[in-house]
C-alpha cells in the first residue's frame, strides 16, 4: 500500500532563518559603522592628521599661490600672493590693491629685501620691511609653518610658545601664538597630504584670510 506522507510546512521555518538573516547582517552593519573612522563632507578622517603630521613636516619646499584679504577698521583690500619657500629662502611676490601694485619680499640667511618700482629696501626682519613700506605687515616667520597647519618654532624669539586646538577629527582648528589667533576653515588634499585651503588670522583689530587657490611640491 503506497502510503502518503504531507511534508512538513516550510514556511514557519524560512521565516525563522530569514529573522536570523536579518539579526546578524544588522548587527554585521552596526559593526562595520562602529570600526569606520569619523568622515566630514571633504573625505578628510579621524586620525589621519597625527599619520601624516611627520610628512607634512618635512614638506618644506613648496609653491603656494593664493589670495590674501586684508580688514582693518580703516580699510578692506585684497592681493594676490604667489609664494616660493625652501628651507633657505623664500620669494613672496604680492601684487593688488593692498600690495600698492607688485612687490617682492625675499629672504636668505637672516637677510630680507623688498623691492617695487620705488626701488629696494632692507630691513632685519621682514615684518619690518612691510611695515615700513607697504603700511601692514603679514606674520612673514611664522606662517611657513601656520600655512601648513603647523605653530612656528617655539624656541625662536619672533613666534615662542602656542597654543593648538583640534577639531573633531583631530586636524588642527584654532591656534593662538605670537598675539595672532589663527582658524582653519577648510583643508584640501594635495597628493597624500591634507594641507589648509582657508585660514583666517587675528592680531588686535587686524584680520588676514587667506585662501589657497593651488599647492605644490617645488625643487630647491
Amino acid at each position: 500500500m503506497l502510503t502518503l506522507t504531507s511534508p512538513s510546512p516550510r514556511w514557519p521555518l524560512t521565516r525563522h532563518t530569514s529573522r536570523l538573516w536579518l539579526a546578524g547582517f544588522a548587527l554585521l552593519l552596526l559593526a562595520g559603522c562602529a570600526s569606520q573612522a569619523p568622515i566630514d563632507e571633504s573625505g578628510r578622517q579621524a586620525g589621519q592628521w597625527e599619520r601624516q603630521q611627520a610628512d607634512v613636516e618635512a614638506f618644506d619646499t613648496w609653491t603656494l599661490v593664493g589670495k590674501a584679504g586684508l580688514r582693518t577698521p580703516e580699510e578692506n583690500v585684497s592681493a594676490n600672493l604667489d609664494w616660493n619657500q625652501t628651507p633657505y629662502y623664500f620669494r613672496m611676490l604680492i601684487s593688488g590693491p593692498f600690495g600698492g601694485g607688485r612687490n617682492v619680499l625675499e629672504g636668505r640667511e637672516g637677510r630680507f629685501s623688498l623691492s617695487n618700482s620705488d626701488g629696494r629696501f632692507e630691513a632685519e626682519t621682514p615684518e619690518a620691511l612691510m611695515e615700513e613700506q607697504l603700511g601692514w605687515s603679514l606674520p612673514v616667520t611664522a606662517m611657513p609653518n601656520w600655512v601648513r597647519g603647523l605653530p612656528g618654532d617655539p624656541d625662536n624669539d619672533n613666534t615662542g610658545s602656542y597654543q593648538l586646538e583640534t577639531d573633531e577629527l583631530g586636524f588642527p582648528s584654532h591656534l593662538t601664538q605670537d598675539g595672532w589667533e589663527i582658524d582653519y576653515r577648510d583643508w584640501e588634499k594635495v597628493d597624500d597630504l591634507w594641507l589648509p585651503r582657508r585660514m583666517v588670522m587675528h592680531y588686535d583689530n587686524v584680520r588676514i584670510t587667506l585662501v589657497v587657490n593651488q599647492w605644490q611640491a617645488s625643487e630647491e
